[in-house]
Formats: C-alpha cells, structure tokens, sequence
C-alpha cells in the first residue's frame, strides 16, 4: 500500500529543496531563469528572518514534491493570505493525491492562521494544472494583469526614489 505525507521543511531539506526547483524549472521550460544558489536560499527560508515556508510531499517515505509559499496582504480584506510561489510533484509520483494534498495543507494553514484567501499563478498552458484546479473550487483571475520591475529596470526605480528623496 502506497502512503503520503506532507510536512514542513526543515534546514536539512535545503538540497532537496534546489533540487525541485530545477525541477520544476525544467518541467516550465524555464530553467535559464534559474539564479538561485543553495546558501542564499537557506537564508530566506530557514534563516533569522524567513520570508517563505515550504511543505514538502512524500511518498512512501521518499520525498517527491513541494510547495513554496509566503504570506502576502489584501487590503480590501484587510487579511494576510497565502501566495503559493511554486507547487511541484515529480513526474513519477503523480496521481496519488500529493498536489491535492499539497494545496489541502495549504488550505488549512490558511484558515488556522485566518488568512482571507490561498492564490498563486498558473502558466496559460498548462491546461492539466489549470483544470485540477478548477476542481478543487479556484477560480481564474482573468481580469488582472501581472506586473514586474526586475534587473536593470528595479536598479534604476530604486535610484530614483534615493534622487528623489523618498525612503521606505
């Protein structure tokens, strides 16, 4: 009988962690966008001040996948909620529940630390993805946009805020 589990991260999970999220690079076609290094990583999740948590799935005892979120903020709600960053479960370890359970985890957290909403991105084709959700009650937000300032552009809005004497 196959069993699943799903906990949270611990620090000896760190090359684990990576190692899914070349992964999942990959799977996405995206792993020339890949810049993350272990140590800085560790940092963020498991340091002085973490600014992400992670869950990870396993089956059978061996660990398969993961969850990557952080807290974000609704001021309409005027509640935290939950940014899922990046769920992946390897390709040989699908369909035995790990992403429902994945997000069900996620879920439970949300309601326990009584945050107004769980979202996260999906890729326009990633049909599979998108319909699996739609199963579980979640909803396209389709009347949004998604914005970024990144690289060279976040370098040079940042010196215009010193210029112009605006601080955080």
């Amino acid at each position: 009988m196959t069993t699943t589990a799903i906990r949270p991260a611990a620090p000896t999970d760190l090359p684990l962690i990576a190692a899914l999220i070349r992964e999942l690079a990959e799977y996405e076609h995206l792993a020339h966008e890949v810049r993350m290094d272990e140590a800085t990583l560790g940092t963020y999740l498991f340091g002085a001040r973490p600014m992400a948590e992670v869950l990870i799935a396993e089956l059978d005892g061996d660990p398969v996948g993961f969850a990557l979120f952080f807290h974000n903020f609704s001021t309409f709600e005027g509640r935290p909620g939950i940014y899922l960053e990046d769920l992946f479960v390897r390709p040989e370890a699908r369909r035995h529940g790990l992403g429902k359970a994945l997000l069900s985890a996620l879920a439970a957290l949300a309601v326990e630390r009584n945050c107004a909403r769980l979202e996260w991105w999906v890729l326009d084709w990633n049909a599979p993805s998108i319909a699996f959700y739609k199963t579980l009650g979640a909803r396209a937000m389709d009347e949004w946009t998604v914005m970024r300032v990144d690289g060279d552009a976040l370098g040079q809005l940042a010196v215009a805020a010193r210029q112009s004497g605006d601080s955080a």
